[in-house]
């Protein structure tokens, strides 16, 4: 697909505020960007002609931590710690959830993040072939792992997830040219014995992939660990079994302590901050000021939608950046500039995708448009303090994948929207009524 975005105003690669630009669009990549049109044939090339009167380009989101098919569960598990969250009505729901079950949650999810600006997504679930499955259909970008959940003394070569990976990395790492990206799983210290978790590391780095993980998401799981594993807590048990040894992103990390940052930041650990959804559960507040304060690389991510319960990112940066200001009574800490390289290039990095996130001659033209012409963008004292603190998902008009428009001013052209959604509501009162 090519197209040429006319006389539009934008976030350059270091989100520095542009006006009366114009960005070309060819083969997937931006081919064009400069302050004035290009001339003849050039010009002709680029086909369709993107009138950005009133429009702010920037680099589209990318979600660092996702449980995609939980849209099914989207208002059913609410009010509840998250143990009880997930022993009581989670793991039950989640028992009777099929594969293609799996496939129109996330299709309809891939909605949802196409709606709100998001190109990619991290992924831990189950019967990850018919998440991918659904992500290429949406012409979406997806980091797929399927999720290792070991109790009792078995390793890898013992489960079932032992051949599922080797069929994930065979039929699907970098499926669709290159949108779908596989990566190892461990769900958390408290899902996983230290075997199990050591073989997993070991077949991440045989095989070149990154690993996604869940970390000190709560106090229990924080002081659980170090009770199990002599003091340990979940990052230093994880670092202590070879995890680390791999690019990792670790979601959550509400509990680390000055220790763990030291090794976050060592590591070069990825740490995807989900505020909607530790605020929702009641599981804390991560030490983001902390961690970006001592170079650890921070993104973000929504989780499932149990526990957020949409997939607005431009919510959670908000959020990233008010809740490390109210929760250390600092109101210079996460400037609008760190929340929103946590929402794009950040989250482009923790997936491994480096040409991606940035708006710039050669990179991948993942971007999304917004429409600032309504009263909650003027005046344009600081677009980028607009981006952040008064910008909304609501305002994203048009979303693109590698050149390819996703979503344009309430049309999905690459998924049939209505049917997503009744298959998603059957879905779920189907398996409400089984339990």
């Amino acid at each position: 697909m090519r197209m040429l975005f006319a006389d539009i105003d934008l976030l350059d690669e270091n989100l520095d505020y542009r006006t009366h630009q114009w960005v070309g669009v060819s083969d997937g990549r931006i081919a064009y960007l400069g302050g004035a049109a290009p001339e003849g044939a050039d010009a002709a090339a680029y086909g369709e002609v993107y009138d950005g009167r009133g429009k702010l380009l920037m680099p589209a989101f990318y979600n660092a931590h996702a449980h995609a098919p939980m849209t099914l569960l989207r208002g059913y598990a609410e009010n509840l710690p998250l143990q009880s969250w997930l022993n009581d009505q989670v793991f039950p729901f989640e028992a009777k959830i099929t594969p293609e079950d799996c496939y129109w949650g996330t299709l309809l999810s891939c909605a949802e993040m196409a709606r709100y600006g998001v190109v990619s997504f991290s992924d831990m679930y189950y019967h990850m072939q018919e998440g991918a499955r659904a992500a290429i259909d949406a012409g979406l970008k997806m980091n797929v792992s399927d999720t290792l959940i070991a109790f009792g003394d078995v390793g890898l070569d013992e489960l079932p997830l032992r051949a599922q990976d080797d069929r994930l990395v065979s039929e699907l790492h970098g499926a669709a040219d290159g949108r779908i990206v596989v990566d190892c799983n461990i769900h958390a210290e408290y899902t996983s014995n230290p075997r199990a978790v050591a073989d997993m590391a070991a077949y991440a780095k045989a095989n070149g992939l990154r690993i996604q993980l869940h970390a000190s998401e709560t106090a229990l799981e924080h002081e659980e660990c170090k009770q199990r594993h002599d003091g340990l807590t979940p990052i230093r048990y994880f670092e202590s079994l070879g995890v680390l040894d791999v690019p990792v992103t670790a979601a959550h990390c509400v509990w680390v302590d000055d220790g763990d940052i030291d090794v976050l930041a060592e590591r070069g650990v990825f740490v995807a901050a989900n505020p909607a959804s530790n605020m929702k559960l009641g599981s804390g507040f991560a030490p983001v000021a902390k961690m970006l304060a001592r170079g650890v690389n921070v993104c973000l991510g929504t989780d499932g939608m149990a526990s957020n319960n949409n997939h607005d990112m431009m919510q959670d940066m908000y959020l990233l950046a008010l809740t490390a200001k109210g929760s250390t009574n600092d109101p210079a800490v996460v400037t609008p500039k760190q929340a929103l390289t946590a929402a794009t290039r950040v989250g482009a990095l923790s997936q491994g995708r480096d040409d991606c996130g940035y708006v710039a001659v050669g990179a991948k033209a993942d971007l999304c448009v917004l429409d600032t012409s309504g009263p909650s963008w003027a005046p344009m004292t600081n677009p980028l303090v607009n981006v952040v603190y008064a910008g909304h998902g609501a305002d994203v008009c048009l979303t693109m994948c590698d050149g390819v428009v996703v979503y344009r001013e309430g049309e999905w052209p690459t998924l049939d929207i209505e049917r997503a959604k009744a298959e998603v509501e059957a879905r779920t009162k189907r398996i409400i009524g089984e339990l």
